[in-house]
């Protein structure tokens, strides 16, 4: 029997993650102070995830960070093959 409780908070979390993503892109669009302790917390938040990803993709010498986008893919997947997990248990 599946932990429905375990992958409601597992579908919150990397949607939460991906949401902060998201307002980092639309963030990174305008002239935002990076003093703002809000946007201090964003950053310490998903740069962890962007910087890995960002610096695969730097060879490639690219006009246009997508590391973002990656990351959502990514975190899709790996929430994908958490949840199907938790069901097989």
């Amino acid at each position: 029997m599946p932990n429905y409780f375990l992958i409601n908070l597992i579908s919150y979390v990397f949607q939460i993650i991906n949401i902060l993503i998201i307002i980092r892109i639309l963030l990174s669009w305008f002239n935002v102070s990076s003093y703002n302790q809000y946007i201090r917390l964003l950053y310490t938040i998903t740069e962890p995830i962007l910087a890995p990803i960002r610096n695969l993709l730097s060879s490639f010498n690219m006009g246009i960070d997508i590391s973002p986008l990656i990351a959502i893919f990514a975190l899709s997947i790996i929430r994908n093959f958490l949840i199907r997990l938790l069901i097989q248990l």
